[in-house]
């Protein structure tokens, strides 16, 4: 039979309220948690987390939800994000969505019934707010990547639209006047505000957007190869592309060698993410990398300062970061 918190009591001589007090991470006297850690280990005694999160109202569980769980940028901030939890003694659980705004919400019910003490999320929409449930219970929710409408929670994201206005001033710079875009969903806070940079530098170099340069796709691979090849049918005077995504970025490279398209000589390219992608294509790509490390410390961070505070949510947060650039030979 598995030892209990009373077999504790009985081998150190200790209360169980002391010994309940070490258990649920308070301060106890030297002298005893020496006792209580000696007594844990000849026992081998081990903690009922469901029973424990059934007394106190927490789980030590945090509920995070991405749309893809195959998306690099998605993957590299989700096993920052779970080392830092991991770190403070939380486990997660990860709902992959597919980019389904019903399987979306469908894991926020299911977390929520989970009892988890608070929602990490990536969204695939604008709407959020099934997750006012999750605030009104409170539980905070942390967004990454997004900004959503009626959705009171802290958020972390990076500057889009400077992002992408630093992207195409490059190719201005260059000499470059027929620009294209390859953006993401017209419904998505991201593509919209990296749409939103690249007009802005067009426009402050005296060129007005036409919707021909622009084409609107859905952050996939394939999305991504389709944005291509419409983009050059359209307009055969275009002489460099922005994209906007790391998975569009592979699937317009895909395209380009399909159509066999010279990188710089024909088409001057800049995408977006993934440095290793970058150095192995030929030549090697002028890229926007997002600070995914950074990312997920601050969105972390703020898990852990909501929990500490008891959920509340009281001057919420909105981080915005910077991304960086590596230069290629794509210009």
């Amino acid at each position: 039979m598995a030892a209990t918190i009373k077999d504790i009591a009985k081998k150190t001589g200790l209360g169980l309220a002391t010994i309940s007090s070490y258990l649920n991470g308070g301060n106890v006297r030297e002298k005893n948690r020496i006792k209580i850690e000696a007594a844990i280990e000849e026992l081998h005694f081990e903690v009922n987390e469901v029973a424990r999160g059934l007394k106190t109202n927490k789980t030590k569980i945090i509920g995070i939800i991405i749309p893809e769980l195959n998306n690099i940028f998605c993957a590299e901030i989700i096993t920052e994000v779970e080392d830092q939890l991991r770190s403070q003694g939380y486990a997660t659980m990860i709902c992959d969505c597919r980019t389904d705004e019903r399987r979306e919400e469908e894991a926020v019910e299911f977390l929520l019934h989970r009892r988890v003490d608070g929602l990490i999320i990536m969204p695939s929409g604008r709407q959020g707010k099934y997750l006012n449930r999750f605030t009104k219970a409170g539980k905070p929710v942390v967004v990454i990547d997004r900004k959503l409408d009626g959705v009171d929670c802290d958020s972390v994201l990076v500057d889009n639209e400077g992002a992408a206005r630093d992207a195409v001033g490059r190719l201005l710079k260059a000499g470059h006047r027929k620009i294209g875009m390859i953006a993401g969903p017209k419904d998505i806070y991201t593509a919209q505000e990296r749409y939103r940079g690249y007009c802005l530098a067009l426009k402050e170099a005296g060129i007005e957007p036409e919707a021909r340069f622009a084409a609107w796709g859905d952050y996939t691979i394939e999305g991504g190869a389709s944005a291509m090849k419409e983009l050059v049918t359209r307009n055969p005077d275009m002489t460099a592309i922005f994209v906007s995504n790391y998975e569009m970025t592979m699937g317009a490279i895909i395209e380009i060698n399909e159509l066999g398209i010279r990188i710089p000589d024909e088409l001057s390219f800049i995408g977006f993410d993934n440095v290793e992608f970058a150095k192995a294509s030929i030549p090697k790509l002028s890229i926007v990398t997002q600070p995914t490390e950074e990312i997920a410390r601050h969105v972390a961070a703020l898990m852990l300062k909501r929990l500490e505070e008891s959920g509340d949510t009281d001057g919420h947060q909105a981080v915005k970061l910077k991304t960086s650039f590596v230069e290629g030979k794509s210009v």
